[in-house]
């Protein structure tokens, strides 16, 4: 047959690796904020009522919220766990309002 091979063996050698460094928090503790986008096609006393439906609002703090909505473009309307907040986009969805969630501080 052949030679005996005459490969060499190479072994790696352990490489330090820095800790990832960013801006975003990914602690699972932080809450989820649900917010409610302006949109040219719900009436502005329908987004009341839903706020007071699905959060149960008083009439004067709905009322501010969809203010804020419709001046600002956006107001937050709940925040907590990641579950209860997709709850809450998807009841918002169902009602036809523009909801999306995002973490706390992101």
């Amino acid at each position: 047959m052949g030679e005996p091979s005459s490969r060499t063996s190479v072994q790696p050698s352990p490489v330090e690796v820095d800790r990832p460094v960013g801006s975003e928090d990914v602690r699972p503790d932080r809450p989820w904020m649900v917010i409610v986008w302006n949109d040219p096609i719900n009436l502005m006393t329908y987004v009341t009522f839903v706020f007071q439906k699905l959060f149960g609002y008083s009439r004067a703090a709905a009322t501010k919220l969809m203010l804020d909505v419709h001046n600002k473009g956006r107001a937050v309307v709940s925040s907590g766990p990641r579950e209860r907040a997709e709850l809450d986009v998807f009841r918002l969805h169902e009602c036809g309002l523009w909801a999306t969630m995002e973490q706390a501080g992101a």
